[in-house]
């Protein structure tokens, strides 16, 4: 068996079977009635602005798709945000991309939810240290989708080992509850100790102090097994055990101050959200963030036909015609008819991503990371 789990392959995406089985009995009637219009379509979250932004990302999977065929594409740029309107343009013969409209909208859809969850999380901390630990919570396909997401966010590391390998960035983490269950109740020094003396010397010296006892208990226990080594310590109680969790780690501030540790950092972890970083940022130097962002609800895109053989058309309830979106210096999103005036100080959005099937456009991380920090401050 070539492949033992339940996960399609690249190819079958690239030959358009990883589809709705609608599009391929489209493609059959069609064939049969010789039609292939010229179309654009466009892929759109909100006909017209709400006032709620999200962020858009998936970009590189699609232009990846769709390079080869006989289109053209337009799209804005990874990182950016969006409110209404469309987010990409395809313009060519309906059937070189009628059958991967569904894969288009997953690739889209996932990805900008990621991203738009992450975001709200690099906003609710700014100044902190935040790591993606989300990777768990998603099936193993996914993980390189959220890491990537992550990162254009701005946050500052990421956990997935693989996901780090595609995406560039070597991963994060030390130690989970785990390896101080297997050394035992009473054994944490030890553990710790172990851990210091097996783990290469570039890798942060982060205990994990609330397994057995008492949080401050076994914050002091790892101060004196790792004594100048020890670089910070992780508090990631369960929630049903957590009480008051900001006084719990204000606490460990205070005996670690006391006791001359001003530079032993603490880390929080455990279901926590943007409100939870809020409310913890004063008291703790960085964040591991996993649900808030991988539970993000996928944001429902849907591709229409918006123009057929150069005559502007849509289905009930979506807007026809070829149409721009703008993002003007203060912050506002406009949606306008491409063949129109947009606004005066506008910067137009849906830039070309594909020409005559070859993908003009670049993905760079650290290119779409400045963009995003730089849109959602002019957008919030």
């Amino acid at each position: 068996m070539d492949n033992p789990f339940e996960t399609l392959s690249p190819e079958s995406i690239l030959d358009g079977s990883a589809t709705d089985a609608y599009f391929l009995r489209t493609e059959t009637t069609l064939k049969h009635a010789e039609k292939n219009p010229h179309v654009v379509a466009e892929v759109t979250a909100d006909q017209f602005p709400t006032n709620e932004f999200e962020a858009f990302a998936g970009i590189s999977d699609v232009a990846h798709l769709l390079a080869g065929r006989d289109l053209d594409a337009s799209a804005i740029r990874e990182g950016w945000l969006f409110d209404g309107g469309p987010v990409m343009r395809i313009e060519g013969p309906y059937l070189e991309f009628a059958r991967f409209e569904t894969s288009i909208l997953g690739f889209l859809s996932q990805a900008s939810a990621f991203l738009s969850a992450a975001i709200d999380v690099r906003r609710a901390a700014p100044d902190s240290q935040v790591l993606s630990f989300g990777a768990r919570h998603l099936h193993p396909m996914l993980a390189p989708v959220a890491e990537r997401a992550a990162l254009v966010a701005g946050l500052d590391g990421i956990s997935h080992v693989a996901a780090g390998e595609i995406v560039g960035k070597k991963a994060s983490g030390t130690m989970p509850h785990a390896l101080m269950l297997c050394f035992g109740r009473g054994k944490q020094a030890e553990a710790f100790s172990a851990f210091d003396e097996a783990v290469s010397p570039d890798v942060p010296r982060i205990a994990l102090c609330d397994t057995f006892s008492d949080e401050v208990e076994e914050v002091l226990t790892a101060v004196d097994a790792l004594g100048e080594d020890l670089s910070s310590v992780r508090i990631d109680t369960t929630g049903s055990r957590r009480g008051d969790f900001r006084h719990i780690l204000k606490e460990i501030r205070w005996h670690l101050d006391s006791r001359g540790h001003e530079d032993v950092g603490i880390f929080a972890s455990g279901g926590l959200g943007p409100d939870d970083l809020r409310e913890l940022r004063d008291v703790v130097e960085g964040f591991g963030v996993g649900g808030a962002i991988t539970s993000a609800d996928p944001v429902d895109f849907a591709l229409d036909i918006v123009e057929i053989e150069g005559e502007a058309i849509s289905k009930r309830g979506k807007l026809p015609g070829v149409k721009q979106v703008y993002r003007t210096p203060d912050g506002g999103h406009h949606v306008g008819l491409a063949d129109r005036d947009g606004p005066a100080d506008g910067e137009a959005l849906l830039e070309p991503l594909i020409e005559s099937g070859e993908i003009v456009r670049e993905f760079e991380l650290e290119a779409a990371k400045e963009r995003s920090k730089t849109d959602a401050a002019a957008v919030f």
